[in-house]
């Protein structure tokens, strides 16, 4: 095809997930809801962890960095979502589509990124832990922190600007709730190789790669905590990596079965499940997930409610 019969478009149309009236108020009822907690959860322990000196810790420093992401990456698609939930005509820009794919890939990114450095956090605590302050100090977790969100942007940059450019010879109705990669590449009207490269090679960086990296992190906890003889310092050295291993098993779990998998076999339906899963549950689940599992948070909520209450006398 030449170029100058190639078109690109102003906008687009998102179909989300239902054209039913009466479903789709429901829906945003149920979203609304999730987005709140979402919101409070999240707001919630990046407070806690700011006025609790206890919790100045390497791994609450990294779940603070997660609750950020969290926050910042349901902002970037809920809104809009329950906005078309409530509007007749559901359309986006293609400027802002571009921004609001480009802000998905980076902090979705940034989170699988982020999740792979607290596994080595874990893995020093339990594997090392008399070395455990000194190794994990202020300047690497920084480090592994600055490191996650500019590997996370700059894969996003590049994703984004190889689908953006993508010209669709005027088709502009996306099968999605959001402005999703394999969505866009569906609608392009030439050969989609790079970006299928692209797709690829963001897969091994921002998923695979930490994948693996958690996978030896915990491998060698696993070997270590059998190594202690007794059944309470097992327990107490599993309960250490419990909620961090339950999320990840939520996070990549999901996006391993999906992203990994042949793409013939991949449906628009499926994709607007993966994401709506990182999008609303994810998010809402990390802190409740966080704070129901780990004690150290409850402790803390406890003393800042009883310093709040003791300030108003």
């Amino acid at each position: 095809m030449g170029r100058d019969n190639l078109t690109w478009v102003s906008e687009f149309v998102l179909l989300g997930l239902s054209g039913d009236r009466q479903t789709q108020a429901g829906l945003s009822v149920l979203f609304g809801a999730a987005y709140l907690l979402t919101l409070l959860g999240n707001g919630l322990i990046l407070v806690l962890i700011r006025l609790d000196p206890r919790l100045q810790l390497p791994m609450y420093f990294f779940f603070g960095n997660l609750s950020v992401v969290d926050i910042c990456y349901t902002s970037s698609g809920v809104p809009q979502m329950l906005a078309h939930f409530l509007l007749e005509k559901k359309t986006i820009s293609s400027a802002r589509c571009g921004t609001q794919h480009f802000f998905s890939l980076a902090l979705g990114g940034t989170e699988f990124l982020l999740l792979a450095a607290m596994a080595y956090d874990r893995y020093v605590a339990v594997c090392d832990p008399l070395r455990y302050a000194a190794v994990m100090g202020l300047r690497l977790c920084a480090g592994l922190a600055s490191v996650s969100w500019l590997v996370g942007l700059a894969n996003a940059a590049v994703e984004t600007a190889v689908t953006v450019r993508l010209p669709t010879c005027g088709r502009h109705v996306l099968n999605h709730v959001a402005c999703e990669t394999l969505a866009l590449v569906r609608l392009a009207c030439v050969d989609v190789t790079l970006n299928q490269a692209v797709i690829v090679a963001s897969s091994v960086v921002v998923l695979l790669a930490p994948c693996c990296l958690v996978t030896l992190s915990y491998a060698r906890i696993v070997a270590a905590v059998l190594r202690i003889r007794s059944s309470g310092g097992r327990r107490k050295a599993f309960g250490t990596c419990a909620s961090h291993l339950t999320v990840v098993s939520m996070s990549y779990g999901m996006a391993l079965v999906t992203y990994m998998q042949p793409r013939s076999t991949a449906s628009a339906e499926q994709d607007k499940v993966v994401v709506l899963f990182y999008a609303v549950v994810t998010p809402m689940l990390n802190p409740l997930i966080y704070s129901l599992r780990n004690k150290e948070i409850k402790a803390a909520l406890t003393r800042v409610l009883a310093r709040s209450s003791e300030s108003k006398r």
